[in-house]
């Protein structure tokens, strides 16, 4: 059931949001050559508790850590680790918070020093997707349409789109419905309405699209290790979309130029 959100609720998901958006920064600034993952996880984690909020992430299905670190070929899921980051990695991150019992939701991919053009170019490229993508979120469209300037994207640069995982509904659960696939044609699905909010995400490669879970029951990782990116903000359907995960510093107009 798709569930439309009071203004009393979206004020309180704008506060998780917001708190999601300043641990986005925590976490960009700690990434650096030679961080272990697990000390990347423990910042955020400070962080979360001077907000005065909770981790989705940790606990949820088991999951052990506050934020997900995927590195190169990993997709999602990454478990932190004694692992050490490197100069020429590829980062993605996904973390979220919960406030008064409502969830933000938010991801983001950055290269550690020099890299490929084209690794650089997937970097962009999945984070003008996900811009596409939100500029859609309007009422009177339809998922559908998300879905088709997300791939529209993907397609133009060569990229993979991975299709196991995919956006979602954000409330009072971290993942709730509808699902938001990367991928799809436009005037198909549910139409959008004022009160939605969604995780809008697109995952790309460099390679084929193909993916796999790791024996550790959570990490996945491309088939062909092709290395892969990730962003997501959480959005409320409106004319213009409501980003409500987005830096203060970082205005819509601004963010929505696919560079960053």
């Amino acid at each position: 059931m798709i569930v439309l959100r009071t203004e009393r609720e979206l004020e309180i998901l704008r506060r998780a949001g917001s708190i999601t958006a300043g641990l986005r920064e925590v976490a960009r600034r700690a990434i650096r050559p030679g961080i272990r993952t697990r000390d990347l996880d423990a910042v955020v984690a400070d962080a979360i508790v001077l907000a005065g909020a909770a981790s989705n992430f940790k606990g949820y299905h088991g999951f052990p850590a506050t934020v997900c670190v995927s590195v190169n070929d990993e997709v999602v899921h990454g478990i932190p680790s004694d692992r050490r980051l490197e100069m020429g990695d590829v980062v993605s991150v996904d973390l979220g918070a919960v406030w008064r019992g409502y969830h933000g939701d938010s991801a983001f991919t950055v290269a550690l020093g020099e890299v490929a053009p084209r690794v650089r170019e997937l970097i962009e490229a999945t984070e003008e997707a996900m811009w596409r993508g939100i500029e859609a979120c309007r009422p009177g469209n339809r998922v559908g349409d998300i879905s088709a300037a997300v791939e529209a994207v993907a397609r133009r640069h060569g990229l993979g789109v991975v299709r196991e995982f995919v956006g979602h509904g954000v409330g009072r659960a971290m993942h709730e419905e509808p699902q938001v696939p990367n991928y799809g044609s436009a005037g198909t699905g549910p139409v959008l309405r004022r009160g939605m909010v969604l995780a809008i995400e697109p995952m790309f490669t460099l390679g084929d699209a193909a993916v796999r879970v790791l024996d550790d029951g959570w990490t996945v990782v491309t088939v062909d290790g092709s290395t892969a990116a990730h962003f997501e903000h959480t959005v409320a359907v409106g004319d213009p979309p409501e980003v409500l995960t987005l830096e203060p510093d970082r205005p819509l107009a601004a963010a929505g130029d696919g560079h960053g």
